[in-house]
């Protein structure tokens, strides 16, 4: 009997779309997508959008509304339609990229703290004790950890909630942002601080880093990795009120707003920012763009509505403080939803037999507390042994990150790969199709796994044209390695059993 009328279902439609909102959408990348490409990176996000969100979005919606009452999520959706041992090994490298993203944001989150509350980054100075700025950066990561397991395994409620409350801060910043600009624009009476020069200035980017074939065309793994996450809410499935249609509805609409404002807010980025004078410095870079920009803007809005200097400056920071609160925000709904989503798709997703019954056995909210306690503890000892470990950790952790660059990538050839078998299985009821015929769907799969493919052997190719040797490595042996230990992982679990 389907139950999904039962009281532990509780997240809705506008929560859902505040989870995946808070997962998906990032106001970072659209501040990295104009120092990177300026107005140019929006036909990139556009062709982002239609050749890999889209298509995506509509594959999920179709796997989540046909597998509403599975708990795995993603692994679900890969065992119905290529078995077991593919799932186990497509989520299992899935997992280890968002670990790994888990170890980066547990440090990287002080970042907009600290933005919020001095009005600028300065984790570089936090040394207290005897300790350096990383180590202390690092325990207040562990700290972090450990406290988002705990009040993540007290239920899904609280995880919807934090998920919510980041989705709506996320779009207030986002918001703000378009008010002033327009505010901007209009008392400086349509004119742009980064003109429109032709049409040239919708194809070339003002970065000359970005300005060779290979370069630009490599673009697209930005667009691409801005559109990622929305996996993550097969997770949520089984605590949807009436998943069948909250999922495919909360996808799509989600989807259309997510792509329109990333559009839209890199456009309105040139009503404050002129490029060559904000963002062309050496003292910019990827990390603290956005609160450079979002500073720049204030000041812009004091001078362009006549107000003192001292009062644009108050204006620039609190602006910047207040995307430290968005970004801040951010961070915190998606770190619960990573904290929990992708453990208990993988844990709970696949055979039970295959794990230890203490591992697999969930607490009175419902969550696989147990797994998540052995993730939290996996992530705490990486980040103690890249914040204590010198130079030797951190070129560790640079090695990690280059491996789950791809990694973070290839779950969706799994994804993508399987959805014409998933479509084969007549066994299933399908209270939501989009791709009615066989052509379309061969189609479509064809389409995306070239998109994503494309993406994938630019990542690789970049360094090597760079003479990076070390980094194109890593880079391809990413899912490789993380593969082979799934691999490794299932075969042993599977002699276990036998």
């Amino acid at each position: 009997m389907d139950n999904d009328q039962s009281p532990a279902r509780r997240i809705g439609l506008v929560s859902l779309i505040m989870m995946i909102f808070s997962t998906v959408f990032g106001f970072a990348n659209s501040t990295v997508a104009f120092a990177q490409m300026g107005y140019a990176a929006i036909i990139w996000y556009i062709f982002a959008a239609l050749g890999f969100f889209l298509p995506v979005a509509l594959m999920i919606a179709e796997y989540g509304s046909a597998l509403r009452s599975a708990q795995g999520g993603i692994y679900s959706w890969l065992e119905v339609a290529i078995g077991e041992k593919q799932a186990f090994i497509g989520t299992f490298i899935w997992l280890c990229s968002w670990i790994i993203w888990m170890v980066s944001t547990a440090s990287k989150i002080w970042i907009p703290f600290s933005a919020l509350i001095f009005g600028e980054d300065q984790t570089q100075t936090w040394a207290i004790g005897g300790l350096s700025a990383t180590e202390v950066v690092g325990l207040l990561g562990i700290a972090w950890v450990i406290l988002v397991t705990w009040l993540a395994s007290r239920g899904i409620e609280g995880i919807a909630k934090v998920g919510t409350f980041g989705g709506l801060l996320v779009s207030s910043l986002t918001v703000i942002f378009l008010v002033v600009s327009l505010v901007i624009l209009f008392a400086n009476h349509g004119t742009l601080q980064e003109p429109i020069q032709g049409a040239n200035t919708w194809f070339v980017s003002p970065n000359e880093r970005f300005q060779s074939p290979i370069a630009l065309l490599s673009f697209i793994v930005y667009a691409v990795f801005a559109y990622s996450g929305l996996e993550a809410m097969g997770g949520v499935m089984d605590s949807l009120d009436k998943p069948q249609k909250t999922f495919p509805r909360g996808l799509i609409i989600a989807m259309l707003l997510i792509t329109v404002l990333y559009s839209l807010s890199i456009l309105m980025w040139g009503i404050s920012t002129n490029w060559h004078q904000v963002i062309n410095h050496h003292s910019v870079n990827l990390g603290n763009i956005t609160y450079i920009m979002m500073n720049n803007a204030g000041l812009v809005l004091g001078q362009s509505l006549g107000l003192s200097h001292q009062t644009s400056l108050m204006i620039g920071s609190f602006l910047t403080r207040f995307a430290g609160l968005g970004m801040f925000a951010a961070y915190i709904g998606s770190f619960f939803i990573m904290m929990y989503s992708p453990i208990k798709s993988f844990i709970l997703g696949s055979d039970q037999r295959l794990w230890p019954k203490k591992l697999v056995a969930v607490n009175q909210a419902g969550m696989p507390a147990r797994a998540m306690w052995w993730q939290a503890a996996f992530v705490s000892i990486l980040i103690f042994a890249v914040a204590f470990g010198g130079s030797a950790a951190q070129q560790f952790y640079l090695i990690l990150t280059d491996m789950s660059n791809v990694a973070s990538t290839a779950p969706y050839l799994f994804i993508i790969g399987a959805f014409p078998a998933f479509k084969r299985r007549s066994d299933l009821k399908r209270p939501f199709v989009f791709f009615k015929k066989p052509w379309q769907t061969q189609l479509v799969t064809w389409l995306v796994q070239a998109v994503v493919a494309f993406g994938i052997i630019f990542t690789c190719l970049q360094p090597i044209l760079g003479h990076d040797y070390a980094t194109a490595f890593w880079t391809i042996i990413g899912p490789i390695f993380f593969g082979l230990i799934g691999w490794g992982l299932y075969e042993h679990q599977v002699k276990g059993e036998k």
